[in-house]
Parts: structure tokens; sequence; C-alpha cells
């Protein structure tokens, strides 16, 4: 063989070599994605050896690495992640144009990008994801979660709408002021050492509560708080209104305990707040809950649903006024594409309702207070 093939040989050979360990490297990453499928596909065994098993452990190391930052790193690292990504976007779509892309190159930046997917995937699911599957908050408490009747809805706004009207007197009547986001944070975390007496599986220490360095952007794509499974932070929205606030610090902390549903993030929010004297924790959550509720009882009884609603104090209209308001400012056209993305990852994470899961909490009231006698 002429020195030249030789060469040629070993160079093919060499290139070969380095697509097969790529593909070796995505043939084990596929073994561990199957294996995180299957294992999640047991609730009873996601709870007991993940959620309340080695989960609590992987969120505290977390959230002990990246709680004490003053700034969210999660929120730097998304950051960071999305310039990459365009920047990656824009040197391909250059190539294709110059026909700089050969066919192995273009396999080799394919596999590349599966295995990228697949990393995410797995540190996803391995970080938090698997909690999607658990058992969660109904088996804990041993809830009866059956479908709910008209009657049932009716029962839960009117109990609503005291809690929302009695909380904001008393705001009114102590002349009380919203907090400081780092005073609200506190509030927040004091109200689940309070549930922890009574829930001791909602023990919440160390704290990792950040302002979204985003929050203007989630002004306009219609977020007002989020959960990052890989630095363990909370970020919360501080633009929009305060008196949303509170509610929505209370479900990213339950995000954080390992209640990957809305519906569930939700319900966690509301015992935090409940287990509380904070008259301010108190209004933010039954005004959000009273909300839902409303809406769940107008697709039944609209007459009724309008009945309730008539029923909030003045100054409650004023901050339903207030809310309103801010939505409307900040609606655009990209708000809808970002709901229907948002919708379809809820809907292949358990979560059939998709962006209407929030509202499900109400199953949750309804079941909590059959089963207590109170809300």
């Amino acid at each position: 063989m002429a020195p030249g093939a030789v060469g040629l040989a070993f160079i093919t050979f060499r290139e070969d070599m380095k697509f097969k360990k790529p593909l070796l490297f995505t043939f084990v990453l596929v073994v561990l994605a199957v294996s995180i499928h299957l294992f999640s596909l047991d609730p009873a065994l996601v709870e007991s050896r993940y959620s309340t098993g080695i989960y609590p452990h992987i969120s505290k190391v977390l959230r002990f690495l990246f709680g004490s930052l003053p700034f969210s790193f999660g929120d730097i690292l998304y950051g960071a992640a999305i310039l990459w990504l365009i920047i990656k976007l824009v040197k391909g779509i250059r190539a294709v144009f110059k026909q700089k892309v050969t066919v192995q190159g273009f396999f080799h930046g394919l596999v590349y990008a599966v295995n990228i997917l697949l990393i995410v995937y797995i540190s996803f699911n391995l970080l938090w994801g698997i909690n999607y599957n658990r058992v969660g908050i109904a088996g804990q408490l041993g809830m009866k979660m059956e479908k709910y009747s008209a009657d049932d809805l009716k029962k839960i706004n009117a109990l609503l709408v005291e809690k929302v009207n009695e909380s904001k007197r008393m705001m009114l009547d102590a002349k009380m002021s919203y907090p400081s986001k780092g005073e609200m944070f506190l509030r927040i975390s004091d109200a689940y050492k309070q549930a922890e007496r009574i829930y001791p599986f909602l023990h919440y220490q160390p704290v990792s509560l950040k302002p979204s360095v985003w929050s203007w952007v989630g002004n306009y794509m219609g977020f007002t708080g989020y959960y990052d499974p890989f630095t363990g932070e909370a970020q919360v929205n501080t633009l929009v209104p305060k008196f949303l606030q509170p509610f929505t610090t209370s479900h990213e902390v339950a995000h954080q305990l390992g209640y990957a549903k809305e519906m569930e993030a939700n319900f966690v929010g509301y015992l935090a707040a409940a287990s509380s004297s904070d008259t301010l924790l108190h209004y933010s959550v039954y005004l959000d809950l009273f909300m839902y509720s409303n809406r769940n009882l107008f697709e039944t009884d609209s007459i009724s649903s309008i009945a309730f609603r008539k029923q909030l104090i003045p100054e409650v209209h004023e901050d339903l006024k207030e809310w309103k308001k801010f939505y409307l400012s900040h609606r655009n056209p990209i708000e809808p594409v970002f709901r229907w993305i948002y919708g379809v990852y809820l809907r292949r994470n358990q979560q059939p309702q998709g962006v209407l899961s929030y509202d499900e909490v109400t199953g949750f009231l309804i079941a909590y207070y059959k089963k207590t006698g109170k809300i």
C-alpha cells in the first residue's frame, strides 16, 4: 500500500473513532433516560425512594450552595445558555449558507445536539423532575381526591370570599403596608416554620429565595415566579402587584420542597399560609385561591360565580382592578405563544389540563375541607 493510502486510511480510522465515541456516549445517555422513565412509572416507588428519600438531600445541597448568593445564579445560567444557543444557531445558519456543512459534519452536529438534550433531560429529572410522578400531598395527608359537585364549589367560594374580606379588613384596620422583598422572603420562611410544626415534611432549611433578574421579561411572558431545578433557587417576579407576591413566593417554596405539579404547589403554599398568623400572607393566598375557585364555578354556574365576586368588599375590587390593569398593560403577541409552550410542557409532565392545572387546586381545597372541616 502506498504511503499516501496508509495515511488516508489512518485519518479515516481516526475520524471514525471520533464519531463512535459520541455515539457510545449517546447510547449510555439513552439507557439512563429510559431507566429514569421506567422508574417514574411507579408513583409509590418515586414517593418512597426519591421524593421523600434522596430528593430532600439534593434540594438542601443546592440551596446551601446557591442560596447565600446575593443574586440569582440560575438566572445568569439561563441567560448564558440562551446566548450560547443563539450563537450556535447563527453559526450553523451561516455554515449552511456558505455550504461548509458536510454530511459527516451534519451527523456529528446532530449527535452533539442529541447528547446535549439528553444531558439536560437526565439532569432535570435527577435534580427535581421525577417529582412530577410522586404520590404527592394528597397521599401524605390522606385526602380523598374525588370529583366535586357544583354545591362543593359554591361552599368553597363562600368560605374563601369570607376569608378574603376578613383579611383585607384586618389589613386596612391595622394600616398595614406591604414589606420589602427581603422582609417578604423572611415572612414566607417563617410561615413554613409554622407549617412544619403541623406537617414535618414541610421542613424548609436552608432558604433560597431570590428576586428574578428577568422580572421585566416575566411581565410580558405572564409569569410571576419560577423554580430553577439546576440550582435549587426560587425566583419571584417582584414587579407584579405586591398583593400577588407573597402567594407566588409560597408557591415556589413548595416547588423547592419537591411538589412539582402546579396545583400541588398552590395547595402546599396555602398550607403554609394557613399555618401562619401573617395577615398579609393570608390575604394574598386567599385572594388567589378565591379567583381559582370562582373561575371553576363560573364554568358550571356563571350566575353564582358573579354573585360571589360581588360579595368582595370595594377595597378588594380595587386590587382586582389593579391586577387587570397590570395584565392589560403588558399584553403582547408573544405571551400566548409562551403560554402554549408552557402548557405543552405541563401536559408532558402529568398535568393534562396544561396552564389550567393551577386551577385544580380547588379540588385539593374541597378535599381538605371535607377531611378537616376548615379552610
